[in-house]
């Protein structure tokens, strides 16, 4: 089982992928993360932007470097995020991705990735 919930995927023509999600308060990446104020980690970002990456892709794919990746808001428990990542024009496996939650930038930035 996703350590979070998918609420809704869309896959527009421009190749850009959105998906909604939300974390439960008993998220393994909640327990001993700041004890008492709960945050999801900067790394389960980034695993959320390459699980949308390989929904758009089709690929078993893994994080081979992440490029000027900014994290600008915390994230907690019963947040409902809201995940986009479009591939990069400069090169093929690369992609730009954006969390969003209640409507304001959490993080964004490059992931370069690499097939398995």
């Amino acid at each position: 089982m996703k350590w979070y919930s998918l609420k809704s995927v869309d896959v527009l023509s421009s190749n850009e992928i959105t998906m909604e999600a939300e974390i439960s308060p008993d998220s393994p990446w909640f327990s001993g993360h700041f004890p008492g104020e709960p945050i999801l980690p900067g790394v389960a970002q980034l695993a959320m932007a390459l699980d949308a990456i390989k929904k758009l892709d089709r690929k078993n794919l893994r994080i081979l470097s992440v490029k000027r990746v900014r994290f600008k808001q915390v994230i907690r428990p019963d947040d409902k995020l809201r995940i986009t990542v479009t591939p990069h024009k400069k090169d093929v496996l690369s992609y730009l991705f954006r969390v969003t939650v209640n409507g304001e930038l959490a993080s964004n930035g490059i992931l370069m990735v690499e097939e398995l």
